[in-house]
């Protein structure tokens, strides 16, 4: 499924000029890694492919591996392809690997990428358009993948489609799959957003709280190939049902300015409108 969220008062100052960019990367490709032997270094070589003629880098952030993830990282950089690699020195999260290397990148653009490689690199390139498309709204602040057709285990695709059912009806975020690792976004937007651990299963809720758009765009999926996975069912829902409540909490607590005006010198007391946001938004899907 692909859609569209939206608000309702265009908002300058918090706008997006995408005629504007001359900087030498477009697009900084962040994936957190954790214990990926075997996969991380095809991840970079899929994702070099994929971005080929592109002025890109890789970001790669190692979450705390305990097996030969760093090895095959450093024989990515050996063979000469565009990757960074950054090391927390202990176990941290994926949403701290992703804000790491958001922070690090050098790109006004961000795509992140599950490092497991179920993620596929080819969909980077669709989202990374769509947000950038010439007749895109200056308010469109992010581009979030939908897994069309999600290859994992029964149980823990059932878990997840409860958790996004519970977690659109409250956040009416309009998020059909928020756990998927394929988004583009802007580097600027994120960093206004307040951060706290599993932030990246909120991203759709929070951009709208902050009075960006959001639209949602279907990509592929694969089977783990290596590897295992870092959640586990219950912990995964008791997890995301702590966190949604605090979400709420923040979403209660945002208050916006609706416009906000700038006194233009040398003119009296007129005011130039500089900004107006709304942190209302409804949630319009279409296949």
């Amino acid at each position: 499924m692909a859609g569209k969220a939206q608000s309702t008062i265009p908002a300058p100052l918090i706008a997006f000029n995408r005629d504007a960019s001359n900087d030498a990367l477009l697009l900084s490709v962040v994936a957190p890694m954790r214990d990926e032997e075997g996969g991380a270094y095809q991840l970079v070589v899929e994702t070099a492919e994929a971005l080929s003629g592109v002025a890109f880098e890789f970001i790669a952030v190692d979450d705390g591996s305990r097996d030969a993830t760093l090895t095959e990282l450093k024989r990515a950089q050996t063979a000469g392809l565009p990757v960074r690699v950054l090391a927390h020195e202990k176990n941290a999260g994926q949403s701290r690997a992703v804000r790491t290397g958001v922070l690090a990148a050098r790109a006004p653009v961000i795509a992140t990428i599950d490092g497991d490689g179920q993620n596929v690199p080819t969909d980077i390139m669709a989202l990374y358009q769509r947000l950038m498309r010439q007749d895109a709204s200056p308010l469109l602040a992010m581009v979030a993948g939908e897994r069309r057709e999600r290859l994992d285990a029964a149980a823990k695709k059932r878990a997840s489609r409860f958790a996004n059912w519970a977690r659109r009806r409250i956040l009416g975020d309009g998020a059909a799959d928020s756990g998927c690792g394929l988004k583009v976004f802007y580097r600027d937007a994120f960093l206004r957003l307040p951060y706290f651990d599993h932030i990246h299963r909120y991203l759709p809720a929070l951009m709208l709280r902050e009075g960006y758009l959001v639209e949602f765009s279907g990509v592929a999926h694969r089977p783990r190939a290596h590897g295992a996975s870092k959640y586990t069912n219950l912990g995964r829902l008791g997890v995301a049902f702590r966190d949604l409540f605090g979400v709420v909490w923040l979403k209660a607590r945002a208050r916006s300015p609706i416009a906000i005006s700038e006194l233009v010198p040398g003119e009296g007391c007129d005011m130039e409108k500089t900004e107006a946001g709304s942190a209302g938004a409804t949630a319009k899907h279409k296949g």
